[in-house]
């Protein structure tokens, strides 16, 4: 097993929590990303930089992806590609993606793509994502411990 990480918009806390388990369980992570990001330093932790552009990264980690790895990103299509492949995935807010529940998030993102698409939804009156709290910090944790021993 692998922990592959989406890192261009993964929070500070979720990266620093993946390399203390990857470091206590001896499982390498990858996180992957546009442009550099420090990460500690230890042969099981590597850093993959690819180019700038749309779903260059997802793209990298779908193509690369084994059976039974783990990856951990908040976007849809990259968690569908993953199971595809016999991945597991979680989100930074500690929800595991698997097949009964991913179809229905895939259906629901574009839906809203679609309706922002015709403007029946007003873009500037959207919330927008909620802060990193420290429930999603536990849920989180507690989902790392349980998919990776």
């Amino acid at each position: 097993m692998k922990i592959w990480i989406d890192a261009d918009a993964c929070p500070l806390v979720v990266k620093e929590l993946v390399i203390k388990t990857a470091l206590r369980t001896q499982t390498p992570a990858i996180f992957v990303a546009n442009q550099p990001i420090k990460v500690r330093k230890s042969p099981l932790i590597s850093m993959v930089v690819v180019s700038s552009g749309f779903d260059i990264a997802d793209d990298y980690i779908a193509d690369n992806v084994e059976e039974g790895d783990l990856v951990i990103t908040s976007d849809i299509p990259l968690a569908n590609d993953v199971l595809d492949n016999g991945g597991q995935v979680m989100t930074p807010h500690g929800v595991i993606y698997d097949k009964n529940n991913i179809k229905q998030k895939l259906n629901g993102r574009d839906f809203m793509d679609m309706m922002r698409g015709t403007g029946a939804i007003d873009l500037t009156q959207m919330a927008g994502q909620k802060p990193y709290s420290d429930k999603d910090k536990k849920t989180f944790a507690d989902g790392l411990n349980r998919l990776v021993r």
